[in-house]
């Protein structure tokens, strides 16, 4: 199996495979509206400006998990997000990132890249005390464990980095950059 092999929903409904990036890099995101982290729109969008001529994509993938952070609908979050942070590239279908029902494409990321911690820092102090008060293991499995967390995949369909929410995005960028 590998990033090609997998679809996601676009809004309106149709069936879009993964195969159509073959050969470029992309930035697999979950995203919500919401969100302390929803400002992070805006480097990914200066990102997908940067970058798309040069064979970057970004898939957007709304999530409603953590925090009911994303309760509008599929349109509702794509007009927030071109209103707000004026982007181009496509919001997929809101989809669970974990789960019973998460998205099988989600499931195999978390297999190429798992949780190492959010690294250092006030957000990251802030986060882990957050989910430690509900599950004391929760840095113990794969899952995503906020909005935003990010993985980004080379031209040749390897998941080369998974960011969590707090990383630095200008770490992303580099990473992004480096593969292009």
């Amino acid at each position: 199996m590998n990033i090609y092999d997998f679809s996601l929903t676009k809004r309106n409904g149709e069936k879009f495979s993964l195969d159509n990036y073959k050969g470029k890099v992309m930035l697999i995101v979950n995203t919500a509206t919401g969100c302390g982290f929803t400002p992070q729109y805006a480097p990914i969008e200066e990102m997908y400006e940067e970058f798309h001529e040069q064979g970057f994509e970004v898939v957007d993938v709304p999530c409603n998990q953590f925090g009911n952070q994303t309760p509008g609908s599929d349109d509702e979050v794509h007009e927030f997000c071109t209103l707000n942070y004026k982007t181009k590239f496509e919001q997929f279908k809101k989809s669970d990132v974990n789960g019973i029902d998460q998205l099988p494409l989600f499931m195999y990321l978390k297999t190429q890249k798992g949780f190492e911690g959010f690294g250092e820092g006030d957000f990251a102090a802030k986060m882990d005390a957050m989910l430690r008060a509900g599950n004391p293991n929760y840095d113990k499995n794969p899952d995503i464990k906020w909005n935003f967390t990010k993985f980004v995949v080379d031209r040749s369909g390897n998941v080369v980095a998974r960011f969590e929410p707090t990383a630095d995005m200008n770490l992303v960028r580099e990473c992004v950059k480096s593969l292009l």
